[in-house]
C-alpha cells in the first residue's frame, strides 16, 4: 500500500492539464476549509468548488470497485470507512458554502474537465 500514489496520479494530472488548457486556474492539494484536515485535489477558491479524484478501489466505485476475498472484513471496513469519510467531507464543505465534485479515476479527463468547468463557471456567475 505504501507504493500507491496518493497525489499526482495519472488521471489527476490529466484532469489538471485539461482544466489549465481551458483557461481555468486553481490550487492543488489544499484544504478548502482550514478547520477540516482533508485536502481536495483541485481547489477553485473564489468559486468555492473542491474537486476530488477518487480511486475506484479505494473509494468503492459502483462500476469498477472490487471486494478482495483475502482479509475481506478488513478491506470492507476500510473501503466503507472511506465512503463514509467522503460523504462527511461533502457535507462539511456544503455547510461551509463549498461544492464538492467527485471524479472517478476511470472517467475520461476531458469529460470530467467539462463537468468541472461548467460547475465552476456556474458558481462564478452566481457569486458575481
Amino acid at each position: 500500500m505504501s507504493k500507491q500514489r496518493s497525489r499526482d496520479t495519472e488521471i489527476e494530472v490529466a484532469l489538471r492539464r485539461e482544466l489549465h488548457r481551458r483557461g481555468l486556474r486553481y490550487r492543488v492539494h489544499q484544504r478548502p476549509v482550514r478547520a477540516v484536515r482533508r485536502e481536495a485535489d483541485v481547489v477553485f477558491g473564489p468559486a468555492k468548488v473542491a474537486v476530488f479524484v477518487d480511486g475506484c478501489f479505494w473509494h468503492g466505485c459502483p462500476e469498477h470497485g472490487t471486494w478482495p476475498k483475502r482479509n475481506g472484513e478488513f478491506w470492507r471496513a476500510k473501503i466503507e470507512g472511506n465512503q463514509a469519510r467522503d460523504a462527511n467531507t461533502d457535507q462539511v464543505l456544503a455547510d461551509a458554502g463549498w461544492l464538492s465534485v467527485r471524479i472517478w479515476e476511470h472517467e475520461d479527463p476531458v469529460v470530467a474537465a467539462s463537468r468541472v468547468q461548467a460547475t465552476v463557471l456556474e458558481r462564478r456567475g452566481r457569486l458575481a
